[in-house]
């Protein structure tokens, strides 16, 4: 997995770097236990401030996504399932009103967004089918 910031984003750093490794979780490019780069040595490779990565860290720890270890450093924790199905269906819903509204503005037809959305989500690792669903 290779990290990266962009300067002229309006998104503050901290926001960008743990969007990355958010997304890396959930194409299956880190998987749980795997350890993160230092909060040094990632702040020497991005040549950016090592409260900021400390900052992205401790939002991916808030999430449940990492595991801070004292003394071993920061690992992608185990999927969590706290949530009720019904809190989950809710947030999923909101997330997919503003997809919708934003498609909507861009000109999409919604055979195309479908048409879209079923190509990118081939990257991402899925959690199997409920064969009772």
């Amino acid at each position: 997995m290779k990290l990266h910031v962009n300067t002229s984003s309006r998104l503050p750093i901290y926001q960008q770097l743990g969007g990355q490794i958010r997304a890396a979780i959930a194409r299956g490019e880190l998987k749980p236990e795997d350890k993160l780069p230092s909060v040094r040595e990632l702040s020497r490779e991005l040549v950016v401030n090592p409260n900021t990565i400390a900052r992205a860290y401790l939002e991916l720890e808030r999430a449940g996504l990492v595991v801070s270890r004292p003394g071993l450093g920061v690992f992608v924790n185990q999927p969590q399932a706290d949530l009720s199905d019904e809190a989950r269906t809710r947030q999923l819903s909101e997330l997919v009103d503003q997809l919708l509204v934003q498609a909507v503005h861009l000109g999409f037809s919604a055979e195309a967004l479908q048409a879209f959305v079923e190509q990118q989500a081939k990257q991402f690792q899925w959690k199997p089918s409920d064969p009772q669903s």
